[in-house]
Protein backbone atom coordinates (compact mmCIF):
# COMPACT_ATOMS: atom_id res chain seq x y z
CA UNK A 1 0.00 0.00 0.00
CA UNK A 2 1.30 3.45 -0.83
CA UNK A 3 1.04 6.38 1.53
CA UNK A 4 0.88 10.05 0.56
CA UNK A 5 2.01 12.98 2.69
CA UNK A 6 -0.89 15.39 3.21
CA UNK A 7 1.51 18.35 3.57
CA UNK A 8 4.07 17.96 0.77
CA UNK A 9 2.52 15.30 -1.51
CA UNK A 10 5.45 12.87 -1.27
CA UNK A 11 4.62 9.17 -1.75
CA UNK A 12 6.27 6.26 0.14
CA UNK A 13 5.69 2.58 0.94
CA UNK A 14 6.07 3.20 4.69
CA UNK A 15 4.54 5.94 6.85
CA UNK A 16 7.82 6.60 8.69
CA UNK A 17 9.26 8.40 5.65
CA UNK A 18 6.49 11.03 5.49
CA UNK A 19 5.74 14.06 7.68
CA UNK A 20 1.90 13.72 7.60
CA UNK A 21 0.92 10.37 6.01
CA UNK A 22 -2.50 9.21 4.93
CA UNK A 23 -3.27 5.77 3.54
CA UNK A 24 -4.29 5.61 -0.10
CA UNK A 25 -6.27 2.74 -1.53
CA UNK A 26 -4.78 0.88 -4.47
CA UNK A 27 -6.78 0.71 -7.70
CA UNK A 28 -6.32 -2.15 -10.17
CA UNK A 29 -4.57 -0.80 -13.28
CA UNK A 30 -6.15 -3.51 -15.48
CA UNK A 31 -9.85 -3.55 -14.55
CA UNK A 32 -10.15 -0.39 -12.42
CA UNK A 33 -11.50 -2.18 -9.34
CA UNK A 34 -11.21 0.08 -6.26
CA UNK A 35 -9.18 -1.05 -3.25
CA UNK A 36 -7.49 -3.97 -5.04
CA UNK A 37 -4.96 -5.84 -2.90
CA UNK A 38 -2.11 -8.14 -3.96
CA UNK A 39 -4.47 -11.15 -4.15
CA UNK A 40 -6.94 -9.43 -6.48
CA UNK A 41 -7.65 -11.30 -9.74
CA UNK A 42 -9.43 -9.50 -12.57
CA UNK A 43 -12.34 -11.40 -14.11
CA UNK A 44 -10.85 -10.85 -17.55
CA UNK A 45 -7.58 -12.48 -16.50
CA UNK A 46 -8.98 -15.37 -14.44
CA UNK A 47 -9.58 -17.59 -17.47
CA UNK A 48 -5.89 -17.22 -18.45
CA UNK A 49 -4.54 -18.56 -15.15
CA UNK A 50 -2.83 -21.95 -15.56
CA UNK A 51 -1.17 -22.55 -12.18
CA UNK A 52 -2.09 -22.32 -8.50
CA UNK A 53 0.41 -22.22 -5.63
CA UNK A 54 0.00 -25.21 -3.33
CA UNK A 55 1.46 -23.11 -0.50
CA UNK A 56 -0.41 -19.79 -0.53
CA UNK A 57 -3.21 -20.24 -3.08
CA UNK A 58 -2.17 -17.49 -5.48
CA UNK A 59 -2.72 -18.10 -9.19
CA UNK A 60 -0.48 -17.29 -12.15
CA UNK A 61 -0.19 -17.71 -15.89
CA UNK A 62 3.41 -18.92 -15.46
CA UNK A 63 4.73 -21.47 -12.95
CA UNK A 64 7.94 -19.58 -12.13
CA UNK A 65 5.93 -16.84 -10.39
CA UNK A 66 4.80 -19.29 -7.68
CA UNK A 67 6.75 -21.06 -4.92
CA UNK A 68 4.85 -24.39 -5.17
CA UNK A 69 3.14 -24.37 -8.59
CA UNK A 70 0.51 -26.96 -9.48
CA UNK A 71 -1.16 -26.97 -12.88
CA UNK A 72 -4.87 -26.11 -12.68
CA UNK A 73 -6.97 -29.02 -13.88
CA UNK A 74 -3.87 -31.18 -14.18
Amino acid sequence: MAYTCQKCGAVADATGHLCDPCGDTAKCSFCGAPEADARHICRGKLASMKYVCDGCGRVSMESHHLCKPVEIGG
